[in-house]
């Protein structure tokens, strides 16, 4: 691979970074909010695991430069310090000085130049895998973080709603309408709200923590509410998937870029047989000269491969060994790349199904249901435990279809690293559709 062609890949790696961070604003500068497209951006240009695989892949395209080149040229030179026998005059050389240089006729350089082009291809993969798995899990740790925002919402309301049954239970039995253990039943469903809320916390913590430390912030440095996190259904075409994952899979276009090399390091196996000259020329200056040069030499060497034919034989039977490796890491990366978008779209299938079904029945229905009992319990047609049953079931049905929703978009954003491509809106109001 020419080094042409990776400094338009190194153009469009750069651009499609600028890309995402022209996505987002300044951080904190136009809403108070946290917003995904601020979380992108920030991890894009400060993670450090980033940062480490792009320096790696600028280091691996200097090495093309240096395959392509020829071997640097070899200078003898040689001089009199003592001669213990007397000779006539110029019979025998008193200084020279001889340069050589290997003539790579048969493009071994070239060869060499190929493979070595096609490893940083695979380590321009390989910074694409770590960037898509970084911001996968960046934007997997903003929906958690919104999740337990979200969850501490819901569960505030529940303590609020359980303390109001609290009091009118307590109300109730202090004039001989209620029983104690109703009332005890109701402050122990508060108490248990207070413990779950410290677990929340807890995790509100973590998500935060892990999300400051992929921005390459202290672990406690304070960070915004996230934004309000919203789904529409993406309508992916599994065909259109299908081709961008087996295009775009960092780990697939590394297993054609090991082909690529295996072949050019086949080729140069092939090649060995073939020596290189080495051009000499060499000038003298004789004992008894009065020029600077009296006599100039040039000739020619080279190695002789043919008398070990067993060493370079077993070289081009193990390149052709290696290149079958290589065409058998590329079939397993790509049924595995096919198996990995199955799963996913149908984990993003599977949740999308449950946000639907809480979002659209079992919450308004639990939140009837709930309202229903209240009304029931007040006019005597319902007992306690009935209206603290209905309680309970409203609270985990609320906050299961939060969960199922960060699950949802958790899915969606890991679904980028899976196939290797852009589908999914920086912001998290809006989900891009990919016909």
């Amino acid at each position: 691979m020419k080094t042409k062609t990776f400094l338009i890949l190194s153009a469009i790696f750069l651009l499609l970074r600028s890309q995402t961070a022209a996505d987002g604003g300044e951080y904190g500068s136009a809403s108070p909010r946290l917003s995904l497209a601020d979380v992108t951006r920030l991890v894009l240009e400060n993670n450090p695991a980033i940062k480490e695989s792009e320096h790696h892949w600028r280091a691996a395209i200097q090495r093309v430069r240096q395959a392509y080149a020829w071997d640097d040229p070899r200078v003898a030179g040689e001089s009199r310090v003592r001669r213990y026998v007397d000779v006539p005059p110029n019979a025998f050389m008193d200084q020279s000085l001889a340069l050589e240089q290997l003539i790579p006729i048969t493009g071994k350089n070239l060869v060499r130049g190929r493979a070595a082009g096609a490893e940083a291809f695979s380590a321009f993969q390989e910074a694409r895998r770590i960037q898509l798995d970084v911001i996968a899990k960046a934007r997997a740790t903003y929906f958690q973080l919104a999740n337990a925002y979200d969850q501490l919402e819901i569960n505030g309301k529940n303590a609020t709603s359980l303390k109001q049954i609290a009091d009118i239970s307590r109300s109730r039995y202090e004039t001989g309408l209620e029983s104690a253990a109703n009332v005890l039943v109701a402050e122990t469903d508060y108490s248990k709200l207070l413990e779950a809320r410290t677990d929340l916390e807890r995790s509100l913590s973590d998500a935060q923590s892990q999300l400051n430390t992929l921005m390459n912030r202290d672990a406690f440095a304070p960070l915004s509410v996230p934004s309000t996190a919203t789904v529409d259904h993406a309508h992916l075409s599994v065909s259109r998937l299908h081709a961008i994952t087996l295009a775009q899979r960092p780990e697939v276009q590394m297993a054609r870029a090991k082909i690529d090399a295996e072949k050019s390091k086949l080729q140069l196996a092939q090649r060995a047989w073939i020596p290189d000259p080495a051009v000499m020329v060499k000038g003298q200056r004789y004992n008894d000269a009065a020029e600077a040069v009296s006599e100039l030499d040039a000739g020619v060497s080279f190695t002789i491969p043919w008398v070990n034919p067993s060493k370079y034989s077993a070289g081009v039977r193990e390149a052709r060994a290696n290149l079958a490796a290589a065409e058998q890491g590329l079939d397993r990366e790509q049924k595995e790349a096919l198996r990995l978008l199955r799963d996913q779209l149908t984990k993003i299938e599977t949740f999308h199904h449950h946000v639907e079904l809480f979002r659209d029945k079992l919450v308004p229905q639990g939140q009837q249901a709930f309202e229903a009992t209240r009304l029931s319990y007040e006019s005597g047609k319902a007992t306690f435990l009935d209206w603290i049953s209905a309680q309970r079931n409203l609270r985990d049905i609320e906050a299961m279809g939060r969960e199922h929703l960060a699950h949802y978009q958790t899915a969606v954003a890991e679904l980028e690293a899976v196939i290797g491509a852009n589908i999914y809106s920086p912001s998290p109001t809006v989900t891009k559709e990919s016909k």
